[in-house]
């Protein structure tokens, strides 16, 4: 019985993760605030490596990157880059991608940080995580990895939901703000997938964070936190940008 179980979870999860991914894939290139926040995630790490002669010597970790969209966008900058991802359906999918893009200076790897071998000490450059950390089961562990994996003075992006999204509230606010456009935009590129998507998942969490307790996990992770600021749709996310000591 638990093997039957076992089985329908696993088709539900890969349902799923298929569903999301395609349409992740489309809300990413139509919504506006994804724009926002990749913009502003790939200028910290290009300022990251600021006199770094060639990108490819720059090495990045995208933990949990989904279908790998951030991913190639950091890729195609000329960095080199290896997305990590614990759903297998969705590693298919960004390896599909990269098959069809041809980038050399891109893998994606199936795994969590918590349970993959493959990843010394010290082995990155620059670490990005975005919209993962709320959802884990243990995140304060998550910022200890991501330290771990760090090299010295090495550099990472975190972006953090700081709240559920409130459907109602928030398409009201941005129909007073943006008018009713815009506010039908994000109802149905991110407000209503994200809703069911969260409805649908198994549930861990949410470990939302205040700015405070947000850079204090870090600084508890051995980090100095650089810059923080809110982000994405509404200032819904923090975005804090941190460092490994160089010692």
């Amino acid at each position: 019985m638990s093997s039957v179980h076992g089985g329908l979870q696993w088709g539900v999860d890969r349902m799923l993760s298929v569903g999301y991914g395609l349409l992740y894939d489309y809300i990413f290139e139509k919504f506006g605030p994804y724009q926002k926040l990749q913009a502003e995630v790939l200028a910290l790490v290009d300022a990251s490596a600021k006199g770094t002669p060639d990108r490819r010597n720059v090495h990045v970790l995208d933990v949990d990157c989904g279908p790998g969209n951030l991913t190639f966008i950091i890729a195609e900058a000329g960095f080199s880059v290896v997305g990590l991802e614990p759903y297998g359906a969705l590693v298919e999918l960004a390896r599909e991608k990269r098959r069809a893009k041809r980038l050399a200076n891109l893998a994606f790897s199936q795994g969590d940080l918590f349970t993959n071998k493959t990843f010394r000490d010290g082995t990155f450059d620059q670490v990005v995580n975005v919209h993962s950390l709320y959802a884990q089961p243990d995140p304060r562990a998550l910022l200890a990895h991501v330290h771990r994996v760090l090299k010295p003075g090495g550099h990472a992006v975190f972006v953090n939901h700081t709240r559920r999204a409130d459907v109602a509230g928030t398409f009201a606010e941005l129909r007073r703000r943006e008018g009713l456009g815009a506010a039908l935009r994000c109802l149905f590129l991110w407000l209503l997938p994200h809703s069911l998507f969260e409805a649908a998942r198994r549930s861990i969490g949410p470990h939302y964070w205040s700015e405070q307790e947000f850079a204090a996990n870090l600084r508890a992770a051995g980090f100095t936190v650089l810059e923080a600021r809110r982000t994405f749709l509404n200032g819904a996310s923090l975005l804090l940008w941190a460092r490994k000591s160089a010692e």
